[in-house]
């Protein structure tokens, strides 16, 4: 009988190691080495077509983790619109605006029955997300809650637009750090980056000094034969004609907020109701 109760206590504490080691593994894996070094992109990183599919392999040298998956997802959304496929901000345009161009899912299920082709910022940013969802986690349909797939939609079951700050997309597509938001505040699944340790793949908030914001996939820092220091990303812009890489001077930006995907997993047990959200935190400033 005591034989007995030791292998049962030494199973559950090999199942315990086991827990332990895959939780530090995923966010560990997912993290990256902090190695407080910035990270500046070589002239022959950076594609002259904004409208590429070279993402992965332009800068998976500088990424790991969940990242891959992020630059692969960004390769994958930009399939969509080789073009760019147009951008257009109407909150109150009839049709109304559209987030994204196509019809995004995840896990195969429906988030937007799009209304127009065009796409913004944001939508490019969450749609590279849920796409590198898919990616991670290939079997999420058969572990995913109905009522999660439904704070994850990007329009109302009734077509309607879904308004800021309205469940994941809503907090996502909110002014402010929304991305930051939404994924390290409102489900648990990122974590805060700092600028020097930002790696391609990373989500980031630009705050321009002109008073509005972007949200794109950060790719990295550049610095020209002239010395002028850049941030190079992708997103949907106007410059771009939706999807698509820019390259922006730092002298435009006031501060950013850069966030990690570090733990997918938790997209299966987020609190769909979870209301403990800071608006207030502070931006980064860069300085290199």
């Amino acid at each position: 009988m005591l034989r007995f109760k030791n292998l049962n206590t030494n199973v559950f504490l090999l199942l315990s190691i086991v827990s332990l080691f895959i939780f530090n593994s995923e966010t560990a894996l997912s993290k990256g080495k902090q190695k407080h070094q910035w990270l500046f992109l070589k002239s022959n990183d950076i594609s002259l077509n904004p409208h590429n599919l070279n993402h992965l392999k332009n800068f998976a040298k500088y990424a790991e983790g969940y990242n891959l998956k992020v630059l692969e997802a960004v390769d994958s959304v930009q399939s969509h619109a080789m073009d760019g496929g147009g951008y257009f901000i109407g909150v109150d345009s009839t049709p109304a605006e559209s987030p994204i161009g196509y019809n995004l899912k995840l896990f195969g299920n429906s988030l937007i029955n799009p209304p127009r082709t065009t796409s913004y910022c944001s939508g490019s940013s969450y749609t590279a997300f849920i796409t590198a969802l898919d990616f991670i986690l290939p079997n999420g349909s058969k572990k995913l809650s109905k009522q999660r797939l439904e704070a994850l939609r990007m329009q109302e079951p009734n077509g309607g637009r879904r308004n800021d700050w309205v469940k994941y997309w809503g907090i996502w597509n909110a002014d402010g750090f929304g991305s930051q938001y939404a994924l390290v505040q409102y489900s648990h699944m990122g974590a805060d980056i700092k600028p020097i340790d930002a790696m391609p793949g990373d989500f980031m908030n630009i705050s321009w000094k002109s008073g509005i914001g972007h949200s794109v996939v950060f790719l990295g820092w550049y610095i020209n034969k002239d010395g002028k220091k850049s941030v190079v990303y992708w997103s949907s812009q106007k410059g771009t004609n939706g999807f698509g890489d820019q390259i922006v001077p730092l002298d435009k930006i006031k501060y950013v907020k850069i966030v990690r995907l570090v733990k997918p997993s938790n997209i299966f047990k987020f609190n769909v109701n979870n209301q403990n959200i800071n608006k207030n935190i502070p931006g980064d400033k860069i300085d290199f």
